[in-house]
């Protein structure tokens, strides 16, 4: 039965209704003019007739898609963007290599690794998660190529430093947090004190990146007094709305430090790197810092393990400034 258009007694709106290869459709038009909402029950009418012969894949659109995916709760993180350029986009017309063309459209003054992470990933996780129920096929798409650069660590140094002049005890002991246990800039923001155990010297974290995932990490004795010294309990921890909320006292305490410009990723940078330079194993530091897997420490990390005199470790010489061989040095003290 075609659909057709009624009035509903607490609505100005003209509604529609029928059924259609044994599915019952009903909806609103949402708009009072007949003419309209007549030629809108015609092409749900032709959308609901196309979906049932050719298949879901045919009438799906990205903004459907994008609802599916928002709806199941997945990382709402770089999704405007993408939803705001493909709009009512069929899904089957979404192909690989539209999606590349579109990165500099959607994000112009930017490159490969932006493009990758924040229009390749959410797009593709959108419609892979709506060929998951089934509604279209699966998408692959090769990623743009990117050049490899070994990450800006903070050291403990430096963080001392930040604390000193961050101006706030808020400030300074997100910036040790961040260190200590591996957060994310959003993880330790969304940490409220609830999470917080500070008998056992234990924080909950909610690995809000990856979505859902949840560890405990460890406070050590600097982050507890950090902690301590800030005043209430209730609530998030640190109280920054967002990365931009923080960024000017993070620049500002920087400068009064008269240390070197870093990020705050780079504290969790500088969590891998100094465990890793410390001999702790790549297996361990992924777990305690979140990472998904050892490998992704250690191609993003290798870094901190490449130093050549680690082979001075075959016949049991520490890496001390002592003990490195120069030209200089005797027989008797290389003994």
């Amino acid at each position: 039965m075609p659909l057709k258009i009624h009035k509903r007694a607490k609505s100005p709106y003209w509604q529609y209704r029928g059924t259609i290869d044994g599915r019952l459709i009903r909806g609103t038009t949402k708009t009072t003019d007949k003419a309209i909402a007549q030629r809108l029950a015609a092409e749900r009418d032709a959308r609901e007739w196309k979906r049932s012969l050719d298949g879901p894949a045919s009438v799906l659109t990205f903004a459907q898609a994008a609802i599916l995916y928002r709806n199941a709760g997945k990382p709402t993180r770089h999704l405007e963007r993408v939803e705001n350029y493909w709009k009512e986009t069929p899904v089957r017309q979404i192909t690989g290599t539209a999606i590349k063309d579109s990165c500099q459209k959607i994000y112009p003054t930017t490159g490969a690794a932006t493009w990758n992470r924040q229009v390749i990933v959410p797009t593709q996780a959108i419609i892979n998660f709506a060929s998951e129920q089934e509604l279209c096929p699966p998408l692959k798409v090769k990623r743009f190529t990117t050049v490899s650069k070994v990450k800006e660590p903070a050291t403990w140094e430096w963080v001392e430093a930040f604390m000193l002049h961050a101006g706030t005890p808020h400030l300074g002991a997100l910036t040790c947090f961040m260190f200590l246990t591996a957060a994310r800039i959003s993880e330790a923001l969304s940490v409220e004190w609830s999470d917080i155990d500070m008998t056992a010297c234990t924080v909950k974290i909610r690995q809000g990146k990856l979505g859902g995932d949840e560890r405990v990490a460890h406070l050590p004795s600097p982050l507890v007094v950090a902690l301590a010294n800030i005043g209430g309990r209730n609530g998030r921890v640190f109280k920054f709305k967002s990365r931009s909320n923080l960024k000017t006292q993070w620049e500002g305490a920087i400068r009064r430090a008269g240390i070197k410009r870093l990020t705050p990723h780079s504290c969790r940078h500088g969590f891998a790197t100094t465990l890793l330079q410390n001999g702790v194993d790549v297996i361990t530091v992924a777990k305690l810092g979140g990472w998904k897997s050892p490998a992704l420490v250690l191609s993003t990390y290798g870094h901190a393990m490449r130093d050549p005199k680690l082979t001075d470790r075959l016949i049991g010489t520490k890496l001390t400034h002592e003990s490195t061989y120069s030209p200089n040095t005797s027989i008797e003290r290389m003994g």
